[in-house]
């Protein structure tokens, strides 16, 4: 082609697979043969050379990622690809230099289409296929047959895998309290627009109904449509047995549909290698605009109703392209979940029965989610349209995450010169905007800013993300209370007046304080008789704990866990215990730290809010605690160790914080105590490694008080504790709470100069006049501790 660059992108081949489990010509292909049968299709659809020419010319494949290894641990059970890209590639007789696996989220498509555009301009590759398809129902169909297949293929090779990209889509929060699931992030974002909107729980129900009524028709005219079923909008918003509830506000006909066997395959090329190929001009279709932008993590959002970023987006896109919005023929907006396709439809003033419609392939609930690749068979049917009505524009909007990241391409078969992205400038602006702060552990009245039910079966679980009327911030909570139930199921929660507690295993609201009372009784003061997992020794002023788990290594589980904060509640509490010495029972060891082997079994791990053992979170620690380490104090069980105000270990102890050999790191404190308990090169060294220290060397670099013969720890320990109790516990206590008051303070003459009330309160004490009287009458002091 005259007038244009040489290597100006241009896409010029399209093709779409499918197959139900249901139809008679079903052949339980994996989703590696079904992107294999786009890629011919797309190869074929170029009208050009004989496809197997063409497919030697592929220097890039690019394959969006399945959802089966699209999250940690993902499982898949008919087997996988080490390498999916060239697995396709090898289907079609492709051997590209270059191949790449694209991170997770429904933008990938678009973002790949502009990206490998983007490469093609620059001169970096000639011609690209990329590519997408899921055989989840196949997978689903076939996991439990005798004689199920194995989709498992070893091709190795190069392979540009970029990962989950999952960063900034969940954080310890939301995975604490099960907002996980995408039907759940959404349903909290949704009624938060129904609150913006002001319509009752009805009116919301049949507008999302009446949004999605035409997207039906379009996915049952589509042969590729995994759902080809017409419905009107009161069966898609009225729940039944069918239509069952899944989140509030969603019936499952309203949620994309992942069970699906679909792929889609988009081949692109410089117009010189077109014209070299002998491309036809009615095949090839341009890419006039574009943008990649990112929204805030979702629990910093000012507004939860809506996603600012992604209409940003569409709208840069539609400038680059020089079009507006009713100047397109076509649109395609992902469709997960309503709110999705209103964010940008409310921006933009679309109407749900708007004569172009708002989706070309019928929708994720109705054509299909399949998985990350839905939008692949969006532009693949865009570009088919747009090469049919020359002139005319389509725009494909991709969403990924919870609104999170959004790609646009505006796209017509008339020539266009290659645009480079222009999207830093808007994401700088974008992560700039005002973040709301949060409240990791909430305690008070506060109000429903947003919230959603989970069902599953019988069972009604409750998350509401709620303000605090204190000071305005952010939390997470759920619940299971009937009478909270009722009010986020039946009435209008938004707004109303809840009570929040945060406790170890999650945030947790009520009606009012003394439901939660009920719910949660208080922990009864003072030391329990017995413990299960915890030995308690009460002698004079000196309280000893032993961890009691001593074939598991002693380490720590949530049930452990909160006994052993119940113990140290209670010693600080009690004011006839002075010092405490903590051990773990046996020969072996102190403490492995977490019980990996309990997290490993699928049993939920937390702590309670004081931390490991009730001390590495601990705001205060006024009372002496002494660790008594026999044996191994790895990982969490070091950072106990550091925790406590004084160390003595056995001879054959060892110290490590061993996190990062099983992919963790020591967030209880090892990575901010272990730098300010030794040289900074050797803290450096054994977290980055996970370097043991023996006792002699823990003694030697500061990590440690004393050393004593093997199994002779907590003898020691308690001479220690001796020591410290022939003192005045006030004394103690005050030069505790001095230390902490002045230990960020780098300047020794303002730490010796800052203001604090605990001298104040020391010369008034009892234990002040009773020290000075007894020195003089040269007796031994009788401490008050008053």
């Amino acid at each position: 082609m005259t007038g244009i660059d040489p290597r100006t992108p241009v896409l010029v081949g399209v093709g779409q697979a499918s197959e139900r489990v249901d139809s008679e010509d079903y052949r339980g292909l994996s989703a590696v043969e079904l992107a294999a049968e786009a890629a011919r299709q797309a190869l074929a659809d170029c009208a050009a050379a004989d496809p197997g020419r063409l497919a030697a010319e592929i220097d890039t494949v690019a394959g969006i990622r399945q959802f089966e290894v699209s999250v940690p641990g993902a499982h898949a059970p008919l087997g996988r690809s080490d390498n999916y890209p060239r697995s396709v590639a090898n289907r079609i007789g492709a051997r590209p230099a270059r191949a790449i696996l694209e991170v997770a989220g429904g933008q990938g498509p678009q973002h790949l289409v502009t990206e490998l555009a983007g490469t093609i301009a620059a001169g970096g590759a000639e011609v690209v296929l990329a590519f997408g398809s899921e055989a989840i129902s196949t997978a689903r169909k076939l996991a439990g047959a005798e004689d199920k297949p194995d989709f498992s293929e070893s091709v190795g090779g190069q392979l540009d895998d970029r990962g989950f990209g999952l960063t900034g889509l969940v954080n310890r929060q939301m995975i604490a309290h099960g907002l996980t699931e995408p039907s759940l992030q959404y349903a909290i974002c949704e009624n938060a627009r129904r609150a913006r909107l002001k319509q009752s729980r009805e009116e919301y129900a049949a507008g999302m109904g009446e949004l999605f009524a035409p997207f039906t028709r379009v996915a049952a005219a589509n042969p590729h449509a995994a759902a080809p079923t017409e419905r009107d909008a009161t069966e898609l918003a009225t729940p039944t047995d069918r239509n069952r509830l899944i989140a509030d506000p969603y019936p499952r006909y309203l949620v994309a549909r992942d069970q699906v066997n679909q792929g889609a395959a988009v081949l692109l090329m410089s117009t010189g290698a077109a014209d070299r190929l002998g491309v036809p001009e009615d095949r090839r279709a341009y890419l006039h605009g574009h943008s990649d932008l990112r929204e805030r993590r979702l629990l910093e959002r000012t507004d939860l109703s809506a996603s600012p970023a992604s209409v940003l987006a569409v709208r840069r896109a539609l400038d680059m392209a020089g079009v507006g919005m009713d100047e397109l023929a076509w649109l395609d907006l992902y469709s997960c979940f309503p709110i999705a396709v209103a964010n940008i439809a409310d921006e933009f003033g679309l109407r749900a029965d708007d004569p172009r419609g708002l989706t070309v392939t019928g929708g994720l609930p109705f054509f299909g989610g399949a998985g990350n690749n839905y939008s692949m068979h969006a532009i693949a049917e865009t570009v088919r349209r747009v090469r049919a009505e020359p002139g005319r524009f389509g725009l494909v909007g991709a969403n990924g995450g919870v609104l999170s990241k959004y790609s646009v391409g505006v796209y017509a078969s008339t020539p266009a010169p290659w645009r480079a992205p222009e999207d830093d400038g808007p994401q700088a602006e974008i992560d700039g905007w005002p973040a709301v702060v949060r409240a990791d552990y909430p305690d008070g009245w506060a109000t429903v800013e947003t919230y959603t039910v989970r069902y599953r079966g019988d069972r009604r679980t409750g998350i509401v993300v709620g303000r605090l009327e204190a000071d305005g911030r952010r939390f997470l909570a759920t619940t299971e209370d009937a009478d909270t139930l009722a009010l986020l199921t039946e009435g209008d929660p938004i707004g109303a007046r809840i009570y929040a507690r945060s406790l170890g295993h999650g945030n947790r609201v009520a009606m009012d304080q003394a439901r939660m009372n009920r719910l949660f009784p208080p922990r009864p003061a003072g030391l329990r008789e017995d413990y299960e997992h915890v030995l308690v020794r009460r002698e004079g002023h000196l309280l000893e704990v032993t961890i009691n788990r001593p074939d598991a290594h002693n380490a720590l589980h949530p049930p452990a866990n909160v006994e052993l904060d119940e113990v140290f509640d209670a010693f600080f509490a009690d004011p006839d215990l002075w010092v405490a010495i903590l051990t773990g029972a046996g020969e072996r060891a102190f403490s492995a730290g977490n019980d990996l082997a309990y997290t490993a079994s699928g049993k939920p791990l937390w702590v309670p809010k004081n931390g490991f053992a009730g001390l590495t979170n601990r705001a205060e620690m006024p009372k002496p605690v002494i660790a008594a380490v026999n044996g191994y104090a790895m990982g969490g069980g070091l950072e106990i160790a550091l925790a406590c105000h004084l160390v003595v270990a056995d001879a054959e102890a060892k110290f490590a914080l061993s996190e990062v050999k099983v992919g963790l790191v020591a967030g209880a404190g090892g990575l901010v105590r272990l730098p300010r308990a030794v040289p900074a090169k050797l803290a450096n060294e054994m977290i980055l490694t996970g370097r043991r220290l023996s006792a002699p060397e823990a003694l030697e670099y500061g990590l440690v008080n004393r050393v004593t013969e093997a199994g002779g720890a907590l003898a020691a320990a308690r001479e220690l504790a001796a020591e410290i109790l022939d003192g005045s516990p006030t004394s103690v206590r005050t030069s505790l709470r001095i230390m902490a008051e002045t230990a960020g303070i780098a300047d020794p003459v303002a730490a010796v100069n800052h203001p604090t009330d605990a001298l104040d309160d020391l010369i008034v004490s009892e234990d002040t006049l009773e020290g000075v009287t007894a020195f003089a009458q040269k007796r031994k002091p009788v401490w008050r501790n008053r």
